[in-house]
């Protein structure tokens, strides 16, 4: 397994293309700006990264390429994890909020102390 964490928007998808093309590949966890944007700001309407661009105005000037070419989308889902990280204290809370139950990196669920 590998120490390294990637970051997606919708990130299900992506895992699932990456681990189709790299069966060894095993990153440590993964990161759906998706789900943290939901966590982050659950009054949006909208949740796309084009959504989420005009709702949180990284700073984009730097990103290589036009929107919907994947170096810019990546680039732009960087800036936005960035900017919705800063909202959380710890790993441990930004985790729990962007990482998909059933992907690396997923917390255990808590076990009920009232059973045996």
């Amino acid at each position: 397994m590998s120490s390294a964490w990637i970051c997606a928007h919708n990130a299900h998808t992506d895992y699932r293309v990456l681990s189709a093309h790299l069966p060894t590949w095993a990153p440590a966890g993964v990161l759906d700006t998706l789900r943290l944007a939901k966590a982050t700001f659950p009054d949006l309407s909208k949740y796309s990264l084009d959504a989420l661009i005009e709702h949180v105005q990284p700073d984009l000037s730097e990103a290589p390429a036009q929107r919907h070419r994947a170096t810019f989308d990546a680039f732009a889902t960087a800036q936005l994890l960035i900017a919705m990280a800063s909202r959380y204290e710890t790993w441990d809370q930004l985790v729990a909020a962007a990482v998909p139950p059933g992907l690396p990196g997923a917390p255990e669920p808590e076990k009920d102390p009232t059973l045996w």
